[in-house]
């Protein structure tokens, strides 16, 4: 069954004409699913009775259900974990900011691309999430904090270019001016490297920000850490990289996550400059977050400013990330995997 929270507007309208109705009933239908996101059909007041019923006979809707709900007590992050219809759990996390209210979510249920640092993808990937799964997330969050949402990340559990197709959907209906309308640029996408998908969000020319986790300097260290790293090389990475802002003229953000005596060493930094110097881009130095079932260390707050003072020496821009939620499983996939450890 389609879900109609999935569809983009033009795939409404097409739905709609399909049901004998006018098309400008899917602008009223739109407004109500994403802009007023409301859980209901009842709820449209201005979409004939008869329409209504029709709707939810063809396309239920439902809602996420809020299994737990973690806060800072040091700076107001919240993290959330929801289940889905079929029982699964994702989590999100919602983080206040001077620039706004930023949203990160999840994309898939668990992830396969075992990356050695993340608790999300012990366990392997069950599925992917539809586009609707994913607003969701978002809506859900507006509903339950009453701010305004204004920032996205897809930067939560799952690979999110191993879903593209509905995260393609996805972008286009947060995006779009009759639903919640987020600006393309306050979104931000991370992935691991899947170098094909690179190019073909590159050709789309959407204005989001394209977030690549390196985390080393070379292909060695690289795979040691990240298994995708065994199938697309630095090189090739980089290359896409290249390709995306021509496409789009977008600064790209490396994301780098360091680990005491692993990729954070002074050679580490000059290598890495090396590999990036001349691409407009930001190096997003973040000290890792230790997980039980791994042996990674973070590394020395000195040596985490040596290595952003050595890239900075060759020119890059570079921060340390803020780190939000410390007090609570506030990296990606720890909620989650607590929750099913205790479950």
């Amino acid at each position: 069954m389609r879900d109609i929270r999935s569809m983009t507007f033009p795939e409404l309208q097409e739905v709609v004409e399909q049901m004998g109705e006018k098309s400008f009933k899917a602008g009223q239908i739109f407004d109500w699913l994403h802009k007023k996101t409301v859980s209901g059909y009842d709820r449209m007041t201005n979409v004939s009775k008869a329409l209504r019923e029709k709707l939810a006979g063809e396309y239920p809707l439902y809602e996420l259900e809020t299994v737990q709900v973690q806060t800072s007590k040091i700076d107001g992050t919240k993290k959330f974990l929801f289940r889905l219809q079929d029982g699964h759990v994702i989590e999100s996390v919602w983080m206040q900011y001077q620039h706004g209210n930023s949203v990160c979510i999840s994309s898939q249920v668990g992830c396969r691309m075992g990356c050695r640092f993340c608790a999300s993808t012990i366990g392997g990937l069950t599925r992917n999430l539809t586009a609707a799964e994913m607003l969701l997330q978002i809506y859900r969050i507006q509903n339950l904090t009453k701010e305004r949402v204004s920032n996205v990340v897809v930067m939560g559990t799952g690979e999110p270019f191993d879903n593209y197709g509905e995260l393609l959907k996805f972008l286009h209906i947060l995006t779009d001016e009759r639903g919640l309308h987020i600006s393309q640029r306050n979104i931000t996408v991370s992935t691991c490297g899947i170098v094909p998908r690179i190019y073909e969000l590159a050709d789309e020319k959407l204005q989001i920000t394209l977030a690549i986790s390196l985390h080393a300097p070379n292909d060695e260290k690289r795979k040691a850490l990240m298994p995708v790293a065994s199938r697309y090389s630095i090189r090739e990475l980089l290359a896409a990289c290249r390709y995306y802002f021509e496409q789009t003229g977008r600064r790209l953000t490396f994301e780098y996550s360091l680990v005491s005596g692993n990729n954070d060493s002074q050679q580490d930094a000059d290598e890495l400059a090396e590999k990036i110097k001349g691409l407009n881009c930001h190096v997003n130095l973040i000290p890792v977050n230790p997980i039980r079932e791994r042996s990674f260390v973070q590394s020395d707050k000195k040596d985490v400013e040596k290595f952003k003072n050595k890239l900075e020496k060759y020119g890059i821009n570079v921060t340390i990330r803020r780190e939000m939620g410390r007090d609570i499983d506030g990296a990606c996939g720890q909620l989650r995997k607590s929750y099913l450890d205790q479950n």
